[in-house]
């Protein structure tokens, strides 16, 4: 197997098709969109708008029966071919304790369903 082939994440990715609230932090706007996958680390999802990279802001992600709200920061931005929309990668930086368990929780049980 070639070795630059293998994952470099640390935590492994859900593919998660999820409800998600996005506002940069000193914004009064909320945009509603979709995860698109998920793990311990960080999400995907989509927005109509560039957010650049560095940028601080506060999710809500809807894991089905629960919310979790975590602080995140924008890692990288990709446009869609021919569409005003991104692709965001956000990093997860600050968590209220029970929020992070029951992300945790979730990811576990939905992995071990796959």
């Amino acid at each position: 197997m070639d070795n630059r082939l293998k994952e470099s994440r640390l935590f492994q990715r859900l593919n998660f098709s999820g409800p998600l609230r996005c506002q940069v932090r000193g914004s009064r706007e909320i945009v509603n969109t979709i995860g698109e996958d998920l793990s311990l680390s960080g999400v995907k999802f989509i927005n109509n708008k560039f957010i650049p990279p560095h940028t601080p802001v506060m999710l809500e992600i809807n894991l089905r029966s629960q919310i979790v709200r975590p602080i995140a920061q924008i890692i990288w931005s990709s446009p869609f071919p021919r569409q005003d929309k991104f692709h965001l990668g956000a990093q997860f930086l600050e968590w209220n304790p029970k929020d992070k368990k029951n992300l945790s929780d979730f990811l576990n049980m939905q992995l071990h369903q796959q």
